[in-house]
């Protein structure tokens, strides 16, 4: 599946078991990215974060931290942001709260690009909505 793929069938907003086959696109994407950079399409890892983003499930945070952190590529391709769907102060609780090496590493890089503004005038709905790459044009940021 492609992106142009996904978006048919999937949308921006997908729900219920769409969630959960967007969540298993991703996790294959990123299980090719891991071993050699350029086998996953980091474009569709991208809008699969996108996907998960406007599904709000904190759960979902990790499998968003594991395709950013799966290349330089999808670290490139992957804002953030991304992993903040459920808010910026939730999604700190949450990583926190885990009490893992790889929460406090998704942790420590929310709040190096909280402190150097990229987060400044953030919110969950523009960011998943027209200001954000939850967009039509997702792909362009």
């Amino acid at each position: 599946m492609d992106e142009e793929a996904s978006i048919d069938r999937y949308g921006l907003h997908p729900v219920g078991t769409d969630l959960d086959e967007v969540r298993e696109l991703l996790r294959v994407q990123t299980g090719h990215e891991l071993p050699s950079q350029g086998a996953g399409d980091t474009e569709l890892m991208k809008l699969c974060c996108v996907q998960l983003f406007n599904g709000s499930t904190l759960d979902d945070t990790l499998l968003i931290w594991r395709a950013k952190t799966a290349s330089m590529d999808a670290a490139c391709s992957i804002d953030v942001q991304l992993l903040c769907g459920q808010g910026l102060a939730e999604t700190k609780a949450y990583f926190a709260n885990l009490r893992t090496s790889e929460a406090e590493a998704a942790l420590q890089q929310v709040l190096e690009c909280e402190e150097a503004g990229g987060f400044e005038g953030f919110s969950v709905e523009e960011y998943g909505g027209s200001g954000g790459p939850g967009a039509t044009s997702w792909q362009s940021v």
